[in-house]
């Protein structure tokens, strides 16, 4: 095991391990929410239609869900730096292929790549700062990760429609040249070279394959179910390989035990398995809502890239201001209720959304709704994240927060993939504003629905969640080091 001597946050070498895994990991945030922003302009320019645009969300999505615990066992194994650095390249690498693709079948071949990098870099920042920094500036050093990070991700939707309008949705993609190579400069200088000890790491190679090819198979499924055919042999094909490879991952991890890339043992708890769901419902929620919002302001409101940017700032900004507070509010109530009264309010924000049409009135027509939205989200967030941590054994935690966060991004893959299915949004029908409209309120429903699901289950099987987990979280949360988070708002269990 290799052990760098602990550093200072206030010291030259802090500041700049700090800026380093803030840089990287922000570049994978900025994509999030820039490219839901310019899925609009990538479909009129590549000629796409709804499955190329559900597939460039989606193709991300995929590599970094299935190999994030891989990477982060890669960084514990072969070295936290390397690994990062390593992943700095290769989300840099496929950023600038993704703006050079001249098709959207080339587009969606790198967002695969992109993804996977991703995988490799984000689980590395906050295990490089658990590594890095002496044990009493730790929680201030990921508190200014988390906080700045947020700040990321808020900035997003502003830069990314700018630059959009401005230039070109290629840009998206182009503005994380610089930003990695300052990354990869600070460090290059900076960052110490740790690794976990060898006992204490899992590298389930077999574990990722299944489960890449469990989501792809699936996913692929639902994507082109409705263009090639039900009864085709491809989509018939898929669905053969998802449910085999699901199949085989079950058996695969059960088997390894603790050395499992998902060890079973976590999922004897039930509040961890009950969060997990809970964690699936409410973020297929969110990523159905952020895929069909940004299309319908463009394509049915007529908003630029900018004011569709623009438009959500209030609800990442209630996240940025209330969280704390949420949190604390948690510490007195206990997180039951948030967890129940969280998913209905963002739901009846959802709801509200749907009186979006064609010249739709800000203040009217969006606002509220994005408004109780971003306050249901506050509201369960901080509390579900924490929860989560504290649901297993301590030694756990890393691994049960990258659980967690696979969960979200399981969610996510199955919402973009099966809503416009659901709500019959097929072909080039997003051009079209009537199509569109109706699809949209659709999906609002659906995500409502959703939303209200995740309340019912936080409300009949929470029960067992006293405020004592807060507190126990709080503790938790500094050795919760495989979590990512590039396309939804930042959770505590991010760090």
């Amino acid at each position: 095991m290799t052990m760098p001597t602990p550093l200072r946050l206030k010291s030259a070498a802090g500041r700049g391990v700090l800026f380093a895994t803030i840089l990287a990991s922000g570049m994978a945030f900025l994509d999030g929410t820039i490219v839901n922003v310019a899925l609009p302009h990538i479909g009129e320019d590549l000629g796409s239609t709804v499955a190329g645009l559900q597939w460039t969300v989606n193709g991300y999505l995929l590599t970094l869900a299935a190999f994030v615990l891989l990477g982060g066992s890669l960084g514990d194994r072969l070295g936290r730096r390397k690994i990062f650095v390593i992943g700095i390249v290769w989300f840099t690498v496929a950023s600038v292929l993704c703006a050079a693709a001249p098709t959207i079948g080339a587009l969606i071949g790198a967002r695969f790549l992109q993804g996977a990098g991703a995988a490799l870099l984000t689980p590395g920042s906050l295990a490089i700062i658990q590594a890095s920094f002496q044990p009493d500036d730790r929680g201030k050093a990921i508190g200014m990760w988390s906080g700045f990070s947020g700040i990321s991700t808020a900035l997003g939707p502003f830069v990314g429609g700018y630059l959009i309008d401005a230039l070109s949705w290629r840009w998206a993609f182009l503005i994380n040249v610089p930003l990695a190579v300052l990354a990869l400069l600070a460090a290059f200088r900076w960052i110490p070279e740790s690794r976990a000890p060898k006992e204490a790491t899992r590298f389930d190679a077999t574990g990722a394959a299944l489960a890449a090819l469990a989501l792809a198979g699936i996913t692929f499924a639902l994507i082109e179910g409705p263009d090639d055919g039900w009864g085709s042999p491809v989509v018939v094909g898929a669905i053969g390989i998802g449910v085999a490879c699901a199949i085989g991952f079950v058996l695969v991890e059960r088997h390894k035990g603790d050395g499992a890339m998902t060890p079973p043992s976590l999922f004897r708890s039930r509040i961890f398995t009950v969060l997990n769901i809970y964690t699936v419902l409410v973020y297929a929620a969110l990523s159905g809502q952020s895929f069909f919002l940004a299309v319908t302001l463009q394509n049915v409101a007529g908003y630029d890239a900018l004011q569709t940017g623009l438009a959500t700032l209030p609800a990442t900004g209630l996240m940025l201001l209330l969280s704390a507070r949420s949190g604390a509010l948690a510490t007195r109530i206990g997180v039951r209720w948030q967890l129940t009264v969280g998913p209905v309010i963002a739901g009846v924000g959802m709801l509200l959304l749907r009186g979006i049409g064609p010249n739709a009135d800000y203040v009217t027509d969006v606002l509220p709704g994005v408004l109780l939205f971003g306050l249901g989200l506050t509201t369960l967030v901080a509390p579900l994240t924490t929860a989560v941590l504290a649901a297993v054994d301590m030694r756990h935690s890393g691994i049960a927060s990258g659980v967690n966060n696979a969960s979200a991004r399981a969610g996510a893959l199955v919402a973009i993939a099966a809503l416009p299915l659901l709500v019959g949004l097929t072909g080039e029908a997003y051009q079209v504003p009537a199509e569109l409209t109706s699809a949209f309120r659709s999906a609002m429903l659906w995500c409502a629905g959703l939303m209200g699901a995740g309340a019912l289950l936080a409300l009949v099987f929470c029960v067992g969640l006293p405020k004592v987990l807060w507190h126990r979280a709080v503790t938790t949360m500094t050795t919760a080091t495989h979590s990512v988070h590039p396309v939804h708002p930042v959770r505590e269990s991010d760090a």
